[in-house]
């Protein structure tokens, strides 16, 4: 394996590390679904609790392992099992059987609620596009067959896949890179007259339920807006056919082929080793009986036997591997769906904002087209090769590498950049940060940098910050002219409450916080 083979397969680890779930998304789950299950739990210790109530609808069913009716210590990240001067703590991860109970037990409870869908509200969309947020469940089998009498399933994940107009009655930015930046390539003309996008791993923990009130703005609006007459199942299925499940299919080929192959080699070498030695035991002693000097304690027959034994159980596990390398997608099935409402559109129903959707829309765009191009310039300029992957929506904008270095690492000895891009005007009160970029943030906290980026103002645009309306025409010919970069590491603290799809941050006091870009050993 050669160095660019490792610096790839670092890569891809620290792109999983900062999707995980565990710890961030696996205790927000839990502490609150248990709670709402009956169970009585407290903090004793930073990040450690004790339950001291278990409801016995949670200990019912057979799950191979007991659950207790109490649990002295629990907690979510292995460096916290054991602490100096307090009881050890269970860990409470996938595979556990309290996690399982209280999963099981919330999608039975809820089930028929995910099958009516929602109407969710998008806080970190200024524009006005009305789309529909496809929830999607696929699974990928292997030729094993089950105990059940079923193939085998390997792999199993959530898609979400969006779908939306292309042609809505006001124009609202769909990338964050600059004009060659789309929501995907193959994001539109899944079908005539509406469009069809991928909507990252978990675009749901960034909305927000629609309030009465809101509910009450939208009412006429959505008629006209809702995407009537869109075959919307179809619509996701086909898309999630054609882009998705092929990407779901080829994650799971390439490991697996790899672990099949070094798995076929080691089973020969170890057989094929076991089988030749007993069929030269078995000559050795067949020519001994035919001189007439038998071994009493085993003959030529049985040795010839082991060795026969041998070569079948090579076969046979040879075989099965054959049919574990045999993958195939099952039909992705759509399993709920809801309504997402951008925040730009009720703002303008509210009456927070004065300027023409077209003119807002195109003003917020062009603020976050100038912060990302400044951003990606500002990475080149520091010797990293950044790439824009704001459209994968995974958390952050842009993944910055450092040149290839002996070792297979960045030349500074980190690995990849996660760089989430901020831009607002001079005078910008306020950031908002999602969900899911805190937790990136927190899975990650050595390779997470927040980049904040003052955009000059544009004079066309008299309402100032495009972003400001929130709380309460023109471009650049170079995009990012002008513009001040500043990098915060490690800006966030704790993740969020449950119900928060959003976090407002004081603009200022992150900017002071953060620091002018410098290369690997200057700051």
């Amino acid at each position: 394996m050669d160095v660019t083979q490792v610096q790839q397969i670092r890569q891809e680890m620290e792109r999983i590390e900062a999707r995980k779930l565990q710890p961030h998304f696996i205790a927000s789950f839990f502490l609150e679904a248990f709670q709402r299950l009956g169970g009585t739990i407290r903090q004793r210790e930073p990040k450690r609790y004790e339950i001291t109530h278990v409801p016995a609808v949670i200990r019912q069913g057979d799950r191979g392992k007991p659950i207790l009716r109490r649990y002295e210590r629990i907690c979510f990240e292995k460096s916290l099992i054991t602490v100096p001067g307090q009881p050890p703590a269970e860990f409470i991860c996938p595979g556990h059987p309290l996690l399982d109970a209280v999963l099981d037990l919330t999608l039975d409870r809820h089930r028929e609620l995910l099958r009516q869908g929602a109407i969710l509200v998008d806080e970190d969309d200024p524009g006005e596009e009305v789309r529909v947020l496809a929830y999607l469940e696929h699974s990928i089998q292997d030729g094993s067959i089950g105990r059940d009498g079923r193939r085998r399933l390997v792999s199993r994940r959530m898609q979400y896949v969006e779908i939306f107009d292309p042609h809505p009655p006001t124009p609202s930015p769909q990338g964050r890179g600059g004009e060659d930046s789309e929501p995907s390539p193959s994001g539109r003309g899944q079908g005539e007259g509406q469009g069809v996008r991928d909507a990252g791993y978990a675009p749901y923990l960034d909305y927000r339920p629609l309030t009465p009130d809101e509910q009450a703005l939208l009412a006429d609006p959505l008629c006209s807006m809702c995407l009537r007459g869109f075959d919307l199942e179809a619509q996701a299925t086909t898309y999630a056919i054609t882009h998705l499940v092929p990407q779901h299919l080829q994650e799971v080929r390439g490991p697996k082929e790899a672990l099949i192959n070094k798995t076929i080699r080691a089973v020969k070498d170890r057989l094929t080793k076991e089988i030749n030695y007993w069929d030269q035991r078995a000559s050795e002693l067949r020519l001994q009986e035919q001189a007439g000097k038998p071994n009493a304690k085993l003959n030529s027959a049985k040795a010839q036997q082991r060795a026969d034994e041998l070569a079948d159980r090579l076969q046979k596990r040879l075989a099965e591997l054959e049919q574990e390398r045999q993958l195939s997608p099952l039909p992705p099935v759509v399993i709920v769906g809801a309504l997402v409402v951008p925040i730009g559109l009720l703002q303008r129903l509210q009456g927070k904002r004065a300027s023409a959707p077209a003119t807002f829309a195109r003003e917020t765009q062009r603020v976050e087209q100038a912060a990302m191009a400044a951003v990606l310039a500002t990475e080149r300029a520091l010797g990293y090769e950044p790439r824009d992957v704001s459209a994968q929506k995974c958390g952050y904008d842009i993944e910055s590498a450092a040149p290839l270095a002996q070792l297979g690492r960045g030349a500074g000895g980190e690995g990849l950049r996660f760089i989430e891009v901020k831009g607002r005007i001079a005078g910008a009160e306020t950031v908002t940060v999602t969900k899911n970029e805190i937790l990136t943030a927190l899975n990650k906290p050595n390779n997470f940098i927040l980049a904040l980026v003052q955009v000059p103002a544009d004079r066309d645009f008299l309402e100032g910050d495009a972003f400001q309306v929130r709380e309460s025409s023109g471009t650049y010919a170079v995009p990012g002219e002008g513009c001040v970069v500043r990098y915060v590491k490690a800006p966030f603290q704790r993740e969020p409450d449950f119900g928060a799809s959003s976090v407002n941050y004081a603009w200022q006091e992150l900017w002071e916080r953060g620091y002018e870009p410098q290369r690997h050993g200057e700051h």
